[in-house]
């Protein structure tokens, strides 16, 4: 119980905030205060409004909104999301565009588990439809597996990412983003000794810690400077009884979603003041940038705690990867075993997350790979988020990858359809 009460106690206060947003909005738009115009009473609804929303999208998952797309026939095709494999901690999602012949470019884009849903990466998944079959990691909300499940780490991530890789076949490329970066590198070499076949084409690695002591940032100073026992006392919590969950160990969203929110929070306060003066006003709307920006980034998921404490302590504080010592079920993982497989790097000189040099450092421990296959990028001027979602990659980094891909690819064997699967 003393790990459950805090988690209780936090979606309590949401829940809380969540009815006295719905209360200020029903409570101003009340139709006997019609007759008597106050602008107090536009501010409280707009107050309520947008706090109603705030704490209802932190427990929502988003959707992925991707409906269709427009073909090279000039057609609109209908986009149809299926689950190819289903797994208890995650799933592997194809984006299957109806009416349209496979494309030879098969796509892995391997999804953090970093607090935030795999949707996330929408805009990156809508801008490889038109040109690449898609298929995605969608992780699961911890709170929602049941401890029958059993207990999920790095080890178990890398096992996942393998098994998708083998079903997929060697002709299909993947690109990690951010977190997954040094363990898709694992799942690789783990496949290069366990079933070389299996191997993917090509691995992107974009704004990943595969050396998290080659650029320190903020991220990897809180690694080193607390304890493992600090962090399961004071980041550890048991789910409630409200969800199917109940009784297992993770690291709540909405503790994370604190952590995000406290590196920025005048910008947050800012933001959300001057959406409250835009409801007032009648300018805001659904879909407008304030909403759409903070649907996504409140929409929080809990991490297994055994994941959580075991990429700190392996992937941070150990560095495993780094120093090519990284163990699947008591089996060494040799990065240097990679031999066949194009490997390319992608940073933004601006990440303050997972900072330039800690990505690229993948192409040195890649010790059995020739320099042929093996690239870099930097990109001047770009974020983190602008590497794998924005501006930056759109116009410079999506082409530069797909290059990438189209130079490392491999036919498919012909007995082979993993599309009709989807």
């Amino acid at each position: 119980m003393r790990f459950m009460i805090p988690y209780d106690v936090m979606e309590t206060v949401r829940n809380t905030n969540q009815w006295l947003g719905a209360s200020a909005k029903t409570l101003g738009a009340y139709p006997m205060f019609a007759p008597f115009p106050n602008p107090a009473l536009s501010w409280l609804a707009a107050w309520g409004e947008v706090t109603e929303r705030t704490f209802d999208r932190m427990v929502t998952k988003p959707g992925w909104g991707i409906r269709s797309m427009t073909g090279e026939d000039g057609k609109d095709h209908v986009v149809q999301k299926s689950v190819v494999m289903e797994r208890p901690f995650g799933d592997l999602l194809h984006f299957d565009v109806l009416g349209r012949k496979p494309k030879p470019r098969k796509v892995l884009l391997v999804a953090p588990m970093s607090g935030h849903y795999a949707t996330l990466l929408r805009s990156t998944v809508m801008s490889l439809i038109p040109d690449c079959e898609v298929y995605v990691t969608d992780w699961h909300n911890a709170r929602d597996i049941p401890v029958s499940a059993g207990t999920f780490d790095v080890e178990d991530y890398t096992l996942y990412l393998a098994d998708f890789m083998r079903h997929l076949g060697p002709e299909v490329h993947v690109i990690a983003v951010c977190q997954p970066a040094p363990l898709a590198l694992a799942a690789t070499a783990y496949l290069a000794e366990e079933e070389p076949e299996a191997q993917p084409a090509s691995l992107t690695l974009i704004g990943g810690p595969i050396d998290p002591n080659a650029a320190p940032t903020e991220v990897t100073d809180f690694g080193h400077s607390v304890t493992m026992g600090m962090l399961e006392e004071t980041m550890i919590q048991r789910v409630g009884f409200k969800y199917k969950g109940v009784g297992r160990l993770v690291y709540p969203g909405l503790l994370q979603l604190a952590s995000f929110m406290s590196m920025n929070s005048e910008r947050h306060a800012s933001a959300f003041t001057n959406q409250i003066s835009a409801v007032a006003r009648g300018e805001a709307h659904d879909f407008d940038k304030h909403n759409s920006f903070y649907d996504e980034y409140l929409a929080v998921m809990d991490m297994p705690a055994e994941f959580y404490l075991s990429t700190v302590d392996r992937i941070f504080k150990k560095a495993e990867i780094a120093a090519n010592t990284f163990t699947v079920r008591g089996k060494p993982v040799d990065i240097g075993k990679i031999t066949t497989v194009a490997v390319k790097t992608v940073e933004g000189a601006k990440d303050d997350i997972s900072a330039p040099g800690q990505c690229v450092a993948a192409l040195d421990l890649l010790t059995g790979l020739p320099a042929s296959m093996k690239a870099s990028h930097l990109e001047p001027d770009a974020g983190h988020y602008g590497i794998f979602a924005g501006k930056s990659w759109r116009n410079n980094i999506r082409p530069l990858v797909l290059d990438f891909i189209d130079s490392n690819s491999r036919k498919a064997p012909k007995a082979a359809n993993t599309n009709s699967a989807a």
